[in-house]
């Protein structure tokens, strides 16, 4: 007699075990203890992953910071300045703009305000008569009109500015630079400079200047006291010029004239410029060494992949015993081959949350001393994330494809 399975009757029939589910609760907490037990040579892989993810979040951190404080800036002090210096002869001299310049451009429809300043050649600034001649601190001696500060982007630090009596005396302003290279922070009554060869007594102090910084090193005097006590002959260097504000068609068109309308006799000897581009050009030239950093995490991260591999493939042969017993217990060669992706995956994500977290605290660092909005892209955090558990996988798939090979009596031979 036989049963319907084929089976004669009274015969023991053994089914086949089901192996159980790994959960993915299960296979974390098996993934930890893994790693737990070889604390320190976990923590020695994590590093280069965590080096390469905290450079990445930097790198993009800190541009995106200083990008953001640039545009800010640049918002607030307008793009409606354009500015016009001397350019060069056909025999490569510098070329001199008229002196009527300024009043020309005065005319032109859309400007709003013109300010200038001149150059004084020859004439070099000191402390004192003491100093040595040689010691110059790269300083020039500008004349200037009385509404420069406004027009340029600029303001007083502390003190004043020239006004319609000063203009004519030996009264200079000192450019934020210019001060710190004299070692003037502060303008007791009194303060004087030593400028080409007699005393001239300081009232102001400015702020840097984001988009003229060649205000920044001058030492400014008015211009009847230039032309009065150094010789001047009166020509403008620089003109600076605003145009209506947010109307960047007008800002345009009036770009478009400035050379004709300087120096109607020789325009091509005018040279115009927009600051405010060439800002956002200096801004755009930096994402070169944003690059070279960015390789350079992406070498810390190839580095940190190579030693999660490393301390993987160890792993699998010190736990040869421990494969063939959980594979003796009904372990699947996925399940084995699952645990050791695990650790490989959950120790680059370690390392890559402490990257995150690094490159967060020096970006607001760095944006705290420099006065920045703090800003970190989504793809810095998020990209250098993937980017660990992305090279956590692929370091920990062939020690994992290796330990998932062995048999269960080959593995418990080791024991």
């Amino acid at each position: 007699m036989t049963t319907t399975s084929g089976y004669p009757a009274g015969t023991a029939v053994w089914a086949t075990p089901v192996p159980a589910r790994l959960r993915p609760g299960d296979l974390a907490g098996l993934a930890a203890v893994g790693l737990r037990t070889r604390k320190l040579r976990a923590g020695l892989s994590a590093l280069g992953i965590a080096i390469g993810v905290a450079a990445i979040v930097a790198v993009l951190g800190l541009a995106a910071s200083s990008s953001a404080a640039l545009l800010a800036e640049i918002q607030q002090l307008g793009t409606n300045l354009l500015t016009v210096t001397n350019g060069q002869t056909f025999t490569g001299q510098n070329a001199e703009l008229p002196a009527a310049a300024p009043g020309m451009i005065t005319r032109l429809p859309g400007v709003t305000s013109v300010q200038d300043t001149g150059t004084v050649s020859g004439v070099d600034v000191y402390k004192s008569p003491y100093i040595p001649a040689g010691e110059t601190n790269a300083l020039s001696v500008d004349a200037a009109t009385l509404n420069l500060p406004a027009a340029a982007g600029t303001s007083l630090a502390q003190g004043r500015y020239l006004n319609a009596a000063t203009e004519h005396e030996p009264v200079a302003v000192l450019g934020a630079a210019a001060a710190q290279r004299l070692g003037i922070d502060r303008i007791p009554p009194g303060t004087r400079i030593w400028v080409g060869g007699q005393w001239f007594y300081v009232t102001g102090i400015l702020k840097p200047a984001v988009y003229t910084r060649e205000i920044d090193s001058a030492v400014l005097v008015g211009f009847p006291a230039a032309e009065k006590y150094l010789h001047f002959d009166g020509h403008p260097s620089e003109i600076y010029v605003r145009t209506t504000p947010d109307d960047p068609a007008v800002t345009t068109r009036v770009d478009n004239l400035l050379g004709y309308q300087a120096n109607p006799e020789n325009p091509n000897q005018v040279d115009v410029s927009q600051p405010s581009a060439a800002l956002t050009a200096q801004a755009d030239a930096k994402g070169a060494y944003n690059t070279l950093f960015l390789g350079l995490g992406a070498v810390a991260l190839l580095v940190g992949a190579i030693g999660v591999a490393n301390i993987m493939v160890i792993s699998v042969l010190e736990r040869r015993s421990e494969i063939g017993l959980r594979r003796a217990l009904g372990a699947t060669r996925g399940q084995i081959r699952a645990q050791f992706l695990a650790e490989a995956i959950l120790l680059s994500l370690a390392g890559g949350a402490v990257g995150i977290a690094v490159g967060v605290a020096a970006t607001a660092s760095y944006a705290r001393g420099h006065h920045e909005l703090l800003v970190i892209p989504a793809q810095a955090w998020a990209g250098g994330l993937a980017a660990a558990v992305g090279i956590g996988a692929l370091a920990g798939l062939l020690p994992a494809i290796r330990a998932a090979r062995l048999s269960p009596t080959q593995a418990l031979w080791s024991i």
